[in-house]
C-alpha cells in the first residue's frame, strides 16, 4: 500500500513537471516568441540556419538591384548589397535582424524573407530540418537604364545666373508611364549611400545613420513622396482641367483686360498688373484667351477662373485628383492639401490657390498624378513600382496588372484641350524662355509639352523650380496620347524652365533616341523662323 502511494505521488510529480514544462515551452515558443527572437542577446537569430537567404531585387528587365553578399563578421554571415545607389530612397536598406528595414525592403519583407509566398511552406520544412529559410525575389517597374539617364541629367547643374536660376542639388524627379501607372525612374536628391548604411548597421554601428539624420539637407527624406512644397504655377494645370471640365471656362474664352492684367479685386485681394506675368508684352487693351493666359502663366486670369468655379466645385475636382486623399502606392505618400490647417477654404484663399500660391502644399508625386490625368485622357491609373514577385526559379508568386483609380477624373475632351494648352506653354510661353541656357524644351524633336512653375517663397529665398511634362506630342493629332510623363523640381532652383528645363529635355531625348521606350517621331513643331509666331498669335485670340 505504501509502495502504491509512493508510485502515485511520483507519477503525479512527473505529471505536474510535464505540464509545467509544456506550459513553459508554449510560453517561450508561442506567447513571447517574437520578443525572444528580437532580443539582441539571443544569438540564435544570427545562426546561419535562422537567417533567411533573403530574396533579391531586380528591375523590370531582370537587372540586379539588390542581393546579399557573404560577410563572416555580419549577423547570419551576410550583408545586403545595392547596385544602384540612386534608388536608395525607394528600395531603402535592410540592416539585419536588429534594426528596422526601410523602403521596399520593409514593404516586401515578408516575401523577401520567405514568411509568405510560395516559399513559405518550404520554409516550415527548412526550420524543422534546421536549414536556412529562402525568400522570394521581387521585380520592380523601374528601368535602370532610364534611372541612370534621369540621375545623370538631374545632377548636371543648369547654368546659374542668380536671377532666373540658382545652384541647387536638392529636389526630385520621376518618369512614369501614365497609361499603366508604372514608375520607370524616380530620384531624390541628395540621397545617401545604402551600402554604407547596411554595412554599418549590420555591424551594430550607428555612426553613419546618425550622420545622415543630422544632415541639414535631409538625405533620408524621400522627397518625391514625402517632400511637400508650394507648387507655384504648375497648379494652374489642375485649375485649367477643373475649369474646362466644369464649364467655367474654355481654351477659346476671352476675358476683359482687368481680369488678365488688372488692376482688379478678386476675393479681398487687389491684383495689380505686375502680378499678371503678361503685362510687359501684351497690349493692355487686349482681350486674351484662357489658352494664351495658360501659355504665359497669367496669375490674375487663373485667380478669376478659380473664383468663377467657386470653392465647392474647385475643391471637388481636387478630391477627384487625389489631393487631400491617401494615394495608394507601395510606399507612403504624404497627403497633399489645398485647405487651411483647419480644413476650410474661403474665396479669398481660393483665388491664390488657383494659381498655386495660396495654401497649396503638395508632393511631387501628387503633381505627377495631375500630369498623368491629362496624359491619359482623363483617367488616373493606380501608381505602382512593383512588377512581380517570383521564386528563385522565376515561378510567379504575384504579378502586377494596371488598375484604374475609380471613374475617369475628367472628360477626354478636357484632357485633349489641356495637352493643347501645354503645347502652347513650351512653344509660345513660359516654357520657351530658356534662351540663355541652350537646352530649351522647344528644341526637342519629341515635342515636349508641359507647365512651368516658379513657386515663390518670400523672405528673399529663391523660388522652387517646377516642371510637369509629357512627350512625345503630335500637335497635328492632339488626341494621340504621349508615352511618358516627367515631373521634376529643384528646391530654390529658380524659374522652372531654367532650373529643370534642360535636364528634362535631355532626359526625354536620351530615352527616345536610345529606343528605351519605342515611340514614333511626331511631326515637327511649327518652325521658330516660320509659323511659330502665327501659331502663338492664333492661340491668343487677341481682340
Amino acid at each position: 500500500m505504501n509502495i502504491s502511494n509512493g508510485i502515485r505521488r511520483i507519477t503525479q510529480l512527473f505529471l505536474v513537471l510535464f505540464l509545467a514544462m509544456s506550459a513553459g515551452l508554449v510560453y517561450w515558443q508561442v506567447a513571447v516568441a517574437d520578443q525572444v527572437t528580437s532580443n539582441p542577446r539571443n544569438l540564435r537569430s544570427c545562426m546561419s540556419t535562422s537567417v533567411p537567404q533573403r530574396g533579391r531585387i531586380f528591375d523590370r528587365n531582370g537587372v540586379l538591384l539588390a542581393d546579399s553578399q557573404p560577410d563572416p563578421n555580419a549577423c547570419g554571415g551576410f550583408v545586403r548589397h545595392y547596385y544602384e545607389p540612386s534608388l536608395a530612397g525607394l528600395i531603402g536598406y535592410y540592416p539585419g535582424p536588429y534594426f528596422l528595414a526601410t523602403g521596399l525592403e520593409a514593404k516586401f519583407d515578408d516575401y523577401l524573407s520567405g514568411r509568405v509566398g510560395m516559399t513559405s511552406l518550404d520554409n516550415q520544412v527548412n526550420k524543422t530540418l534546421h536549414r536556412s529559410p529562402v525568400g522570394d525575389d521581387i521585380y520592380l517597374t523601374i528601368d535602370v537604364r532610364i534611372q541612370r539617364i534621369l540621375v545623370q541629367h538631374f545632377n548636371q547643374q543648369a547654368p546659374v545666373d542668380n536671377v532666373y536660376s540658382f545652384a541647387s542639388d536638392r529636389g526630385s524627379a520621376m518618369v512614369m508611364d501614365p497609361h499603366t501607372g508604372e514608375v520607370l525612374a524616380i530620384y531624390s536628391s541628395p540621397g545617401y549611400d545604402p551600402n554604407k548604411m547596411a554595412q554599418t548597421l549590420t555591424h551594430a554601428s550607428l555612426s553613419y545613420y546618425n550622420q545622415m539624420v543630422n544632415d541639414p539637407e535631409r538625405p533620408l527624406v524621400f522627397r518625391p513622396t514625402q517632400g511637400q512644397y508650394v507648387p507655384g504655377s504648375t497648379y494652374k494645370a489642375m485649375t485649367l482641367m477643373a475649369g474646362i471640365d466644369s464649364g467655367a471656362t474654355s481654351l477659346e474664352q476671352t476675358y476683359d483686360p482687368k481680369f488678365t492684367m488688372g488692376p482688379v479685386t478678386l476675393g479681398q485681394h487687389l491684383f495689380t498688373p505686375a502680378v499678371s506675368n503678361i503685362n510687359t508684352f501684351t497690349n493692355p487693351n487686349a482681350h486674351v484667351s484662357t489658352n494664351y493666359g495658360f501659355s504665359h502663366s497669367d496669375n490674375i486670369l487663373f485667380a478669376k477662373i478659380g473664383q468663377d468655379m467657386g470653392v465647392d466645385s474647385w475643391l471637388a475636382y481636387n478630391k477627384k485628383f487625389m489631393v487631400g486623399e491617401k494615394i495608394p502606392f507601395e510606399l507612403p505618400v504624404a497627403v497633399s492639401r489645398v485647405t487651411q490647417t483647419n480644413g476650410t477654404l474661403d474665396e479669398n484663399t481660393l483665388v491664390d490657390n488657383a494659381f498655386g500660391q495660396g495654401v497649396d502644399f503638395v508632393t511631387p508625386f501628387q503633381m505627377a498624378m495631375i500630369d498623368n490625368i491629362a496624359a491619359n485622357d482623363g483617367q488616373l491609373m493606380q501608381p505602382t513600382v512593383l512588377s512581380k514577385v517570383a521564386t528563385r526559379d522565376k515561378a510567379p508568386v504575384k504579378t502586377f496588372s494596371p488598375q484604374t483609380l475609380g471613374d475617369a477624373q475628367i472628360k477626354q475632351s478636357t484632357a485633349i484641350d489641356t495637352r493643347r494648352a501645354m503645347f502652347g506653354v513650351v512653344q509660345c510661353g513660359s516654357g520657351n524662355n530658356d534662351f540663355v541656357h541652350g537646352a530649351m524644351l522647344s528644341t526637342s524633336p519629341w515635342n515636349i509639352i508641359g507647365k512651368t512653375g516658379t513657386a515663390e517663397l518670400g523672405n528673399g529665398k529663391p523660388a522652387h523650380g517646377w516642371l510637369i511634362t509629357q512627350a512625345p506630342y503630335d500637335w497635328q493629332q492632339s488626341d494621340k496620347l504621349p508615352a511618358l510623363t516627367i515631373v521634376a523640381m529643384k528646391e530654390n532652383g529658380g524659374e522652372g524652365a531654367n532650373a529643370v528645363g534642360p535636364m528634362i529635355t535631355n532626359t526625354y531625348n536620351d530615352i527616345f533616341n536610345q529606343h528605351l521606350v519605342k515611340v514614333d517621331l511626331p511631326p515637327a513643331a511649327p518652325s521658330i523662323t516660320g509659323s511659330t509666331m502665327n501659331y502663338c498669335h492664333n492661340i491668343a485670340h487677341l481682340l
